[in-house]
């Protein structure tokens, strides 16, 4: 689903409805915007919902220790990492094959 979708353009309202329906209860909010989220991003390609289950949950689990610079910067290498890879994986392995394919070989 693409943010200039018809189906975006339904999905967007009702889940924005559905959202203010737990007005009362600010967990089964936040429970609602995860589960909307995942829809949301397996609708693209639902082979990626591992991808986004395992950051989901890591950043979880990291959020219930004791807050120290070591668990933030574990957070954040593994959560940018992948960002990274996924990113930037192609741009990286072309531009070394384009500098690879300039050497002379033997």
């Amino acid at each position: 689903m693409l943010f200039n979708s018809i189906q975006f353009l339904v999905f967007l309202p009702l889940a924005f409805a559905v959202y203010w329906l737990f007005n009362r209860n600010l967990r089964l909010q936040n429970l609602f915007v995860v589960a909307a989220s995942y829809v949301f991003y397996g609708w693209w390609d639902w082979r990626f919902l591992v991808l986004i289950a395992f950051t989901s949950a890591w950043s979880y689990l990291f959020g219930l220790l004791p807050r120290s610079k070591w668990n933030v910067a574990a957070t954040l290498v593994i959560n940018l990492g992948i960002l990274g890879a996924f990113k930037y994986y192609n741009f990286f392995v072309d531009s070394w094959l384009s500098l690879m394919s300039g050497w002379p070989t033997r």
